[in-house]
């Protein structure tokens, strides 16, 4: 090719070589932002109270719960025949039936120490939920004054 038709080419563009490679930059960083905001599964949350021990996972073992008290037992969905026991998620409340039941931008680790088909002793307060979370957990991340019995909630695991 004669360099005359090359110059002629690239005096077609309406921008430089080094432009016309920047201008999807501003796009792909929106894309990749978008991709981070949403990596978690959407889910339902209930809260139960003490007594919490025995659990399913580790018994009559009170060293099992972190000393933050955030942490919470597994639904069927996540429950993987006792394989979630010991799993921590990430988790933030996103909405609730009753309105200001969240904390905006709240987000909890919790650890698995249960399965919530087994809390006989202390029964959630809703039933069906993806997790049901401690007394502590469960008002880390939503407003308990607003009374909900549930909440819809992100959750990821770590």
């Amino acid at each position: 090719m004669n360099p005359r038709d090359t110059h002629k080419k690239m005096s077609r563009l309406s921008c430089s070589p080094v432009q016309c490679l920047l201008r999807p930059l501003p796009l792909l960083f929106i894309f990749s932002m978008m991709s981070q905001i949403s990596q978690g599964d959407v889910g339902t949350a209930a809260r139960y109270s003490p007594p919490y021990l025995p659990t399913a996972c580790y018994n009559d073992s009170a060293s099992q719960f972190p000393s933050n008290n955030l942490f919470a037992a597994a639904g069927d969905g996540i429950w993987d025949n006792g394989a979630a026991c010991g799993r921590q998620y990430l988790v933030r409340c996103i909405s609730a039936a009753v309105a200001d039941s969240c904390i905006a931008d709240q987000v909890i680790q919790v650890k698995i120490v249960d399965y919530a088909l087994a809390l006989i002793r202390s029964p959630p307060s809703a039933s069906g939920t993806t997790i049901v979370l401690s007394e502590t957990a469960f008002a880390a991340i939503a407003n308990t004054s607003a009374a909900p019995t549930s909440i819809n909630l992100e959750f990821q695991q770590v």
